[in-house]
Order: C-alpha cells, then structure tokens, then sequence
C-alpha cells in the first residue's frame, strides 16, 4: 500500500470502534421468544422492573428447591416454568440482567428446556433441583418471575453461590415473596434431624453435606464401669428434656462433653447411643477432612437445633496452645468462637471425642458451654471383659467354648479387641467349614492378633501399646485443664 493510502492507526482504531458500537447497536434492536414474554408479562419495558435478590451458599440449592415448591403451590396462585438455552450455561453464573438483554456475554439466550439437577438425600432418595429455570407467577393483580440460577458446575474455581432473583412490577410484593421463601426454606429444611456431616469442596471455600445412616445403639451394647453412662445420659438427654424449665430458670442450653481414653474404648459407639436415644435430633459429625470446615458449624448448628455437633479426633485442631513441637491451629479459634457465639437459648450438644487428651488445649473448658462434663472411656476391668465376651459372642454357635477362659487372657484389651478377637474367630471356623467356633478358632485368632506390631495393637486397641504415654513435660494422661477423675463443671449462669 503506498504512503498517500496509508490510514493511520488513530483513525482505524476510531473506525473500528465506531464499526463494533454499531455491530452492538443493530444487535441491541434484535429480541428473542424470552424477552418478548417477558415484556408481555412484566410490561413493555421489563428492563425497569424492580429486581429483589438473594444469594445461598451450593449446599442450601436442596433447601431452595423444597421451599419453592411449596411456597408456589398456594392457593390461589399459578404458574408457568420456563427454560433457557445458552451456549454453556452450566459453567457460566447466568443472572436475570442476561435474560433481559438477550444473552450479553453469554451471546443468545433464548427460551429452552428446565435445566435440572439431582442431590441425593437421606437413604438415597433423589431430589431434582433446578439449575436454571424461570417461574412466570401470577398471584391476584401482583406478577412475578422468578429467575433460579444454581451455582456453575465447574470442577476447579472461586466460589460462586446459587441465586433467587424476583422481578415484579410492585417490589414489595416481590421482596414479601422472597421472604416467604426463605421462612419455608428454615421450616422445611432437608437437613433437619439427619445425621449429616460437611466436607470442604475445592479451595475449601464450599460445605458439602453428605447423610449419614446411625446404627441404633441399646444400652446392653454398652460396657463402662457403674455410673459412667448414666453421667453422660444425664448431660445430654436428661438436659433436653428439661429444657423448658432450664430457660425459664436462666439457664443455658449450650453445654459440652468430651470424651477421651484409649482407641477401641467406646467413643463412637457412645455417640451412636446418644443419637439412637434422642430420635427428631440434627447430628452433624465432623471428623478427617469436615474438621477444615469448623467455622460452618455454628451456622449449621443453630439453624437446625436441636443439634448434637460430634467432633471426633478433636486434638487435631485443638492442640494446645504452646505445646513442645506444636503449632498453634487456627481451627481452634474456629472451635472456640463457634462454642461461645451460639445463643444460650438454642438447644446445642456438643460431644467431642479424643485418644489424646495430655495435648488439649485448656481454653476448651475455660467457659460453661465448651466442656461441662469430661469423661475418661477406660480400659474394661474383669468383669466388662467378661460382659463384652458374652455381648460379642450372642449369635455365634459355640461348641464346647468357656468363655471364662479368656477374661484373664484378654487383660489389657479393648472392647475393640474383643469384638474383633470374636468376629476372627468366627471366620477362621467358616473358612475350616467346622459346624460350631471351637477353642482353637479363639486361640487362633488371638495369636495372630497378638503378633501384630505396636502399630496393628494400637489399631485394634490391646494393651499398654493402644495409649500413646505422654510426654514426661506434660504429665499423668489426663485432659488438659481437668484432675484425673471424671469432672462436672457445674453452670453458674
């Protein structure tokens, strides 16, 4: 091109610009199916309808789903779902605003089918949640449409919550209609009285919940020395039945027990007796990877009480403070806030469970409401070896077994140990195909039990090699904060 045709790049910058604003111009006049709709239901212009709005967190989308059916299956109210296509739309964060323009940097939206998607609830019951979807609602003279848009399914990314936006000629009748929602999402709740547990998605920054089936645990199932389970009854289910007279005295709701002692003592299986005892109760376990999502307990807690918070393995995050060779854990701090920020009123259990007590930090029982009631889960005496031997040997055929035998060969053990001692027995006969379990079956299975390593031992929890000792700085094995014997803090307010 020769000099005298040469354009300079000011002026093909400016042509350029003037060629996209009228490229966007033209673009700007077109409509679709959608936005024709919409301006017959809203008005001419629906661009100036009020919009009300509210964000939730993935893990509320199952909430959202009950509460709008619900809410828009009133009387007197009827409706129309409408769908969308546009080009992926289950990675993008698709809001009202685009469907009003036409698409905008989603390019061209237009009418298509619902988008769903399926949680899995309680027993693996399925619940369709709608991904994207838009109600057209008319309810007496007010109009409304509500634009459902549930978080983007990317695998990899920051955290983008799911949305309700409703538009509607009148904005307090859609911010009345957005209110409803929300108050049906609190009473229909799907997480209320489910054994659930969280779990950090990608960064961590999201909850995911997953439901969780408790066995029913009986009291003859349970072997600890007289009173010790009477105590934890009195703490946790003697306490909420006595609510009522507790608030109208000034007392707190909130309260804390924590029970510690060696693998294999009853700990879970303590838990599991609680939940079986208290039916209609929330339960939410935190343990392993739920521990890095602390700070959603007290959330969690409060809008679904009554509720029993299970922290399990709770010194891995709540090591003590200063502790030789430790560093302080931040979730402690998530800990201890959320234990003091719940209301005295709500009805919240926590059971905290530990196989390391020497390393807690005393903060915990510092105030009522954290810790009230520490206790020690102990190795079985004689005679819960001999009860625990007769529990784990119900069903098996035994054939010439005295089960007296092996109390004193089993000192030191667990009732982990023995449980596990029974059930290896019970194998070892199947696999010889002999018609009842024999002494040789338990002998057998004791033996090879035995010649595990400290780390197998500990697993299985037999003898001095299940309770790690503790460091000679640190002192008899005991919480931190609490004498040896089993402690109950007594509320002064």
């Amino acid at each position: 091109m020769s000099d005298g045709n040469r354009i300079e790049p000011i002026a093909f910058g400016a042509a350029f610009k003037q060629f996209i604003d009228n490229m966007n111009a033209e673009a700007a006049k077109e409509t679709t199916s959608l936005i024709e709709r919409l301006k017959e239901y809203l008005g001419d212009e629906p661009t100036t309808v009020p919009i009300v709005a509210e964000e939730f967190e993935s893990y509320e989308h199952p909430n959202v789903q009950v509460a709008l059916e619900a809410v828009l299956a009133r009387e007197g109210r009827q409706v129309d779902l409408v769908g969308i296509a546009a080009p992926n739309k289950r990675w993008n964060a698709i809001t009202f605003s685009d469907l009003l323009s036409g698409g905008g940097q989603y390019q061209r939206i237009t009418e298509g089918s619902v988008d769903y998607i399926n949680f899995r609830l309680e027993d693996d019951n399925v619940l369709a949640c709608i991904q994207f979807g838009l109600f057209l609602v008319t309810d007496g003279a007010d109009r409304f449409a509500i634009w459902v848009a549930g978080p983007p399914q990317q695998e990899m990314g920051p955290r983008v919550r799911m949305r309700v936006e409703i538009a509607s000629p009148r904005r307090e009748a859609g911010a009345d209609l957005l209110r409803e929602i929300t108050a049906a999402m609190r009473e229909l709740n799907v997480y209320r009285g489910k054994a659930i547990s969280l779990a950090p998605q990608q960064y961590g920054v999201q909850a995911l919940v997953k439901f969780h089936k408790l066995r029913n645990v009986t009291s003859d199932e349970i072997v600890f020395p007289p009173g010790l389970l009477e105590r934890v009854e009195r703490q946790a289910i003697e306490f909420s039945s006595h609510t009522d007279a507790l608030l109208a005295g000034g007392r707190s709701l909130k309260r804390g027990i924590l029970l510690y002692g060696p693998p294999g003592t009853g700990k879970t299986l303590t838990v599991m007796y609680l939940a079986s005892r208290m039916p209609g109760r929330t339960h939410i376990i935190m343990t392993g990877q739920g521990l890095g999502v602390v700070g959603n307990i007290g959330h969690f807690a409060k809008m679904l009480a009554p509720t029993t918070v299970v922290i399990e393995d709770v010194d891995l995050i709540a090591q003590e403070r200063g502790f030789p060779g430790m560093q302080t854990q931040p979730l402690l701090f998530e800990l201890l806030n959320q234990l003091d920020g719940i209301s005295d009123d709500a009805d919240i259990l926590y059971v905290l469970t530990t196989n390391r007590p020497d390393i807690l930090e005393p903060a915990l029982a510092a105030r009522p409401g954290r810790v009230d009631l520490a206790v020690e889960l102990p190795m079985p005496d004689e005679d819960g070896r001999r009860r625990l031997l007769e529990l784990y040997a119900r069903g098996l055929k035994l054939d010439g077994v005295a089960l007296e035998r092996y109390v004193e060969r089993t000192a030191g053990a667990s009732p982990a140990y023995i449980k596990e001692m029974l059930r290896r027995a019970a194998l070892l006969a199947a696999i010889a195909k002999a018609p009842a379990v024999q002494h040789a079956h338990f002998d057998q299975a004791m033996s090879e039990l035995e010649s595990g390593s400290d780390l197998a031992k500990r697993i299985v929890g037999y003898g001095a090699a299940a309770y790690l000792p503790p460091s000679p700085s640190v002192g008899p094995m005991r919480p931190a904060g609490f004498p040896a014997a089993t402690v109950e803090v007594r509320r002064q307010s």
